[in-house]
């Protein structure tokens, strides 16, 4: 992947990155004047409590000094105990189990192909660990499609070795997708020194390759699931790739004890230099042998691929353990690929595949762009120009994943519910009030999003159908169905596991926008009868909504069906144009509300130029949580909201005295899968 690093365009990132690190819906704070030791002192404490996602050299550091804005570290010095940000880093959503439900489409295949996503999310370095005050993000929302997530990144003046931040990680296992730190040995001509590659597989006296329990360690402190190792740096020997197969050896049997992965890119060869061959052959087979998977370089061809996927069967490995690269950074769904060599249409798939950089669908946009364009723009990436799963195209010459790979859902138990809050917005709702001005992006505050985008049913016009920011029940995002419909229109949301009892009731948090409309609920209790076939649905009436009238909830029991909720929808009919909004389902038993957190204090405070940012800790409430909210309690009694998070610190800058206000006073409360909060816990902090 020689192509990827580039010095000026990472320089670009950097500097927007810096202007964005802050609590994620706190404004930035003004640059301080040059002036007094003092001053540059306190500002600089100010700015070193915000939190990064972490990244480290193997052992020895580069000579010279790092950039502004960079710390070089090692990571055979890292400790956890020591590691001051590990508390903002460390994911807390555990990886949800999946299953496959019958495929929307005939196309569609379950048990074949599985697709790799190789994301940049931010730079290097820089990267806020809890998201920042800018909704232009890459909110990946397709989980439904993905098997694995790559964090990628890594360059040579910055660190080598990348974990991913929590929010990435939450989203993804609430969607049942592990995630996998990035090790990135660069090519010498971007600066790879070999030394690197030998810090990281050098023993230490027993024999042992420490620097693999320090990458296990790592991901298990962090809460992420393994790592993909990409070894590019030339020059080396075969008793270097004998260390690098040992030093793979090691890192996947300790992983595998912690329950993580190992992916290996088609690189490093047995001889130790780096060629490329964009196959499994002899050249690289004992790298596949000892990872879980390897992702296969762009220079496949279809006889490599199938040749590959022979090999593999060969050493009785599954050839969906093979990921074919497909290069979408520089021109996403207009990339030319031999579609036919991967999956092809006629019979069975011949490998996996990996994205490079699919958040081309946000940084083809121009400047300016909202999350209603970006979100446009990734539906078409992953759903296709139909931008109906259950209409696959045809003859396009983009196969978009929703055409051949079968979707995956983790709603298998009560209680479930969702706002369809996609973690960014231009604003943050509570009630259907937005109590926050600020942009924001928090992936780690993603709800369980709709896998099949979007299947719309009628014998009529189609309605658009989308996530809109204009307005939420709760987060910043809503479901809009908006069009002019002359038939009953039925818009699929979710392919669910969830078990009925007399007790189960569904909440549908609704308002018509524009025109009035009848809604109905979509509840199935079987499977279709085959791949593509409609959804057995039966309808239950949750009301008439009038347009302009506000939110309303309708509550629905339903258990009078029996046996297991498979499928959830809205039916709508409505005498012509309408604009019907869905702010939130839930699907329950009982209410369940969460216990309060405890013990919230501030660990560390730092002023400049009139403004304190602070870091603050508290207890983990007992039970479950689905995350925190962190409000400031004003003089005058109401409440301004900071943030939220999944992890049990937080940080906040740019904080100021209100009129008269000896001390800043802090509440921190859990809230649970129903969206209900706990009572606070909370703590001052003196001016």
């Amino acid at each position: 992947m020689t192509h990827t690093v580039e010095p000026s365009r990472r320089s670009v990132v950097l500097a927007g990155a810096a202007g964005a690190a802050a609590a994620f819906l706190a404004p930035a704070a003004p640059a301080t004047a040059a002036g007094a030791a003092t001053a540059a002192r306190t500002a600089a404490e100010a700015a070193g409590l915000q939190p990064y996602a972490s990244y480290w050299y193997p052992d020895s550091l580069p000579a010279g000094a790092p950039g502004t804005g960079i710390t070089w570290r090692s990571l055979k010095e890292w400790r956890a105990e020591d590691d001051a940000d590990l508390a903002f880093n460390a994911a807390s959503v555990p990886l949800a189990q999946r299953f496959t439900p019958v495929p929307v489409n005939t196309t569609a295949r379950a048990g074949q192909a599985r697709i790799q996503s190789l994301v940049s999310f931010g730079p290097t370095s820089l990267n806020p660990s809890q998201g920042a005050a800018t909704a232009d993000y890459y909110a990946l929302t397709h989980w439904a499609y993905i098997d694995e997530l790559v964090f990628w990144g890594g360059s040579s003046g910055e660190g080598l070795i990348l974990a991913p931040n929590a929010p990435i990680v939450d989203a993804a296992h609430r969607h049942g997708v592990p995630v996998l730190g990035n090790v990135f040995l660069p090519p010498v001509a971007y600066g790879g020194q070999l030394q690197w590659t030998r810090d990281l597989v050098q023993k230490d006296a027993s024999g042992h390759f420490p620097l693999a329990a320090q990458l296990v360690a790592v991901a298990e402190a962090y809460g992420f699931d393994g790592w993909f190792v990409n070894a590019e740096t030339d020059g080396g020997d075969s008793a270097l790739a004998t260390a690098m197969l040992g030093f793979l050896t090691e890192l996947r049997e300790l992983g595998a004890a912690k329950g993580q992965r190992v992916t290996w890119y088609d690189s490093m060869t047995t001889s130790g230099s780096v060629s490329w061959q964009g196959a499994l052959n002899a050249l690289n087979r004992p790298f596949f042998e000892t990872a879980d998977s390897m992702f296969v370089d762009f220079r496949w061809t279809a006889s490599k691929l199938a040749s590959s996927g022979t090999l593999a069967g060969e050493l009785d490995r599954s050839r969906y353990e093979l990921w074919a690269g497909v290069d979408v950074e520089a021109s996403g769904w207009n990339k030319a690929v031999d579609w036919d060599a991967i999956i092809p249409r006629g019979r069975d798939h011949v490998v996996s595949y990996g994205f490079y950089r699919p958040e081309w669908t946000r940084n083809q946009l121009p400047a300016g762009r909202t999350p209603g364009q970006f979100h446009a723009a990734d539906d078409r990436f992953w759903t296709g120009q139909s931008l109906d799963p259950s209409q696959p195209d045809g003859a396009s010459g983009w196969r978009a994943p929703a055409t051949a790979v079968a979707d995956r859902s983790t709603v298998t138990a009560l209680p479930f519910a969702t706002t369809f809050n996609t973690g960014h917005g231009l604003r943050w709702y509570d009630g259907g009030t937005a109590v926050s001005d600020a942009q924001w992006n928090h992936l780690g505050l993603q709800d369980r999003l709709p896998g099949r985008r979007w299947v719309v049913r009628t014998e009529g016009r189609r309605p658009a159908v989308s996530f809109d920011f204009a307005a939420a029940w709760r987060g910043g995002s809503s479901l809009l169905v908006d069009g002019d419909i002359d038939a009953p229109v039925t818009v699929e949301l979710y392919a669910t596991r969830l078990p009925l009892s007399d007790a189960t009731v569904v909440e549908l948090t609704h308002r018509a926008d524009a025109g009035d409309v009848t809604v109905e609920l979509a509840v199935a209790t079987g499977e279709p009868g085959a791949p593509g076939a409609p959804v057995p649905y039966t309808y239950l009436p949750a009301g008439t909504l009038r347009g302009g009238a506000g939110w309303t909830t309708a509550t629905l029991r339903i258990g009078t069906l029996s046996g297991t909720v498979h499928g959830l929808g809205v039916r709508l009919t409505g005498p012509g144009a309408v604009a019907y909004r869905l702010g939130a389902l839930a699907v329950r038993d009982e209410v369940v509300s969460p216990a309060a957190p405890a013990e919230l204090r501030v660990t560390d405070s730092a002023t400049a130029a009139g403004e304190t940012a602070l870091r603050l800790r508290w207890s983990a409430a007992p039970g479950p949580v689905r995350h925190y909210e962190l409000h400031r309690m004003l003089p005058d009694g109401t409440r301004r909201f900071l943030g939220g998070t999944c992890q049990s610190a937080f940080h906040v800058s740019a904080l100021r005295p209100e009129q008269g206000e000896t001390e800043a006073r802090f509440e921190v409360r859990a809230v649970g899968e129903l969206y209900a909060t706990s009572g606070a816990a909370s703590t001052v902090h003196p001016w």
